[in-house]
């Protein structure tokens, strides 16, 4: 007998191949990679982040009256009889959940945290939210989540935290949404899950988030045309989730698979990866050097592994119509693969603009609550200021406003740095590895501490970032280089022979430091794990000088050429 399938939420963001894994009878037992300790803390983190939440929305919408006075629908304009709560334990059997969780919604409860809802077995549906709050018809679903849910500007519809009726959600003139699909996702699951049971609202499909920074409800319109070609959220999760209970029912029932291995981002992270490797390789599977909807359309074109795309023939017609890389480049790769290198040269000499003054310039954030450290390596003719590395940190926990302190303080040098370097006729270049991360936090900070001694005005940012003194050494990377293996500056650093001296060396790796080094859950601050950090961030613009300096000496001795491959 085939064991009935149940999936979360989650199933309609997940590969379809890791899907059919969890749901695959055979594979029981297999070994999986270990959990990775920084998405655990992350995990963590998250959960406290709610409960916070849900302390301060259970203080804010307390019971003003006794027990035998009934909580009011939202939107009734009868609020003044009472409000209820009911608080879910988590920690209980999913079974005696969904039961409490049922009896809060029969009895009409007016907030249900941490419910379970019954399971939609027709459905093959399953799962639970934050909150649900009764509304005049219905219920609504609300997330609570540990990301940042909008950005400055207008659009979103918002009520204040405390305000947990959507009828009142105004057009916000200060904020836009964010886009975070999986947010949606996951409402209109549960929405599904509430019709099912009978207690969703019966003309609207809706749901809020609250983020991060948990002062307002985002409230989404789950049938509004906003996602591409115009359809609605909850169009695309009923697609999406029909797709993943084909896969998982054809797993569970082991029929023929409906999803094979395929390298994608989401692989870095994922438990079977291990199991998907081995497989990929044994097979010598061409995704192991394209991914995505290129490595699907060259399997249909019969150009299964790396072995045949390495073959093809870069000026006939490219067999499929290509999303990423081009057709010559994705046959240099496979080339690359197949002879163990890590990069490859895709122009025939290579260059990085240079300056007479260098700095190399590294930032540390923390997740979306902001970023405590800016790293500095100053090389280059002598203009009056020391050279070597130059630190700028908050060892304040995030958010807090000291950041500004840091920031303006970095500022100021940068700026000075570049002044005497003007003054002194000379040429100035600034360098950091994918500008994308230093300049997020550039602009955020100008805006965040706009007002703050020292801090720069956006407009004084963007001169710089736009200028030619700011580079993006990722860029040089990508533009002259293929790489087999990716990227990433802890990838291709070490081809310019350099090493990074903590050998747990890491963005997450580095987060777990930051926690111990503000003393984040309570603990005494670790001054030692603050060594480490600046250790860490050091090494970080000493790789970024290395590898400038390889390219500009040795990388036409040292690399080959694609079309000499």
């Amino acid at each position: 007998m085939v064991d009935e399938v149940l999936l979360d939420a989650g199933v309609v963001t997940r590969c379809r191949r890791r899907v059919h894994l969890d749901n695959d009878p055979t594979m029981v037992g297999t070994q999986l990679a270990l959990p990775d300790p920084s998405a655990e803390q992350r995990i963590a983190d998250a959960e406290a982040h709610r409960i916070d939440v849900s302390e301060r929305l259970q203080a804010a919408t307390a019971p003003i009256g006794d027990d035998e006075n009934p909580a009011a629908p939202i939107g009734t304009g009868d609020e003044s009889a009472g409000t209820a709560w009911a608080v879910v334990p988590t920690d209980l059997p999913p079974a005696d959940r969904a039961g409490l969780t049922l009896t809060a919604l029969e009895e009409g409860v007016a907030y249900i945290w941490g419910g379970l809802l019954p399971r939609d077995r027709e459905a093959g549906r399953r799962g639970g939210i934050q909150l649900l709050v009764r509304t005049v018809d219905g219920y609504v679903p609300v997330l609570v989540v540990r990301h940042r849910i909008t950005d400055p500007g207008e659009g979103a519809r918002t009520t204040a935290l405390t305000d947990l009726d959507p009828a009142n959600a105004l057009t916000d003139p200060d904020r836009k949404v964010r886009s975070h699909p999986r947010d949606q996702l996951r409402l209109a699951h549960t929405y599904r899950l509430l019709q099912a049971a009978g207690f969703a609202e019966p003309d609207r499909a809706i749901g809020g988030v609250i983020g991060l920074d948990a002062d307002v409800v985002l409230w989404h319109d789950l049938e509004a045309g906003t996602w591409p070609g115009g359809r609605a959220a909850l169009e695309e999760y009923d697609s999406r989730f029909a797709d993943r209970l084909a896969v998982a029912r054809a797993a569970a029932a082991r029929d023929e698979p409906l999803a094979e291995p395929s390298r994608i981002l989401e692989c870095k992270g994922c438990p079977w990866w291990p199991t998907c490797e081995a497989e990929l390789k044994r097979v010598r599977d061409v995704s192991l050097v394209v991914r995505g909807e290129d490595a699907m359309e060259l399997r249909r074109a019969g150009i299964a592994t790396v072995d045949k795309l390495a073959a093809l023939d870069v000026h006939d017609e490219p067999p499929i119509q290509w999303t990423g890389v081009s057709f010559s480049d994705a046959v240099s790769l496979a080339k690359a693969w197949l002879a163990d290198l890590t990069m490859v040269r895709r122009v025939p000499e290579v260059t990085v603009s240079r300056g007479d003054v260098e700095v190399d310039i590294d930032m540390e954030s923390f997740g979306d609550a902001g970023a405590y450290l800016w790293g500095c390596l100053l090389n280059g003719a002598d203009i009056g200021v020391e050279r070597g590395y130059h630190s700028f940190a908050t060892w304040e926990p995030l958010p807090t406003d000291d950041e500004a302190r840091s920031f303006a303080a970095f500022w100021a040098w940068l700026t000075d740095v570049r002044r005497r370097t003007d003054a002194a006729g000379l040429q100035f270049r600034a360098y950091c590895y994918n500008a994308l991360a230093e300049n997020r936090w550039l602009y955020a900070s100008a805006e965040r501490f706009a007002g703050f001694p020292g801090v720069p005005s956006k407009a004084e940012v963007r001169a710089f970032v736009d200028s030619d003194e700011w580079v993006d050494l990722f860029r040089s990377v990508s533009d002259q280089f293929l790489c087999s293996h990716g990227k990433g500056l802890k990838v291709v650093a070490p081809v310019a022979g350099f090493a990074w001296r903590d050998a747990e060396a890491g963005g997450e790796a580095s987060m777990r430091w930051y926690r111990d080094a503000v003393g984040m859950d309570g603990a005494e601050p670790d001054v030692v794990q603050r060594s480490r950090l600046l250790q860490y961030n050091e090494d970080d613009v000493l790789a970024t000088h290395a590898l400038r300096l390889w390219i500009s000496e040795r990388a036409m001795t040292e690399v080959p050429f694609m079309d000499d491959l």
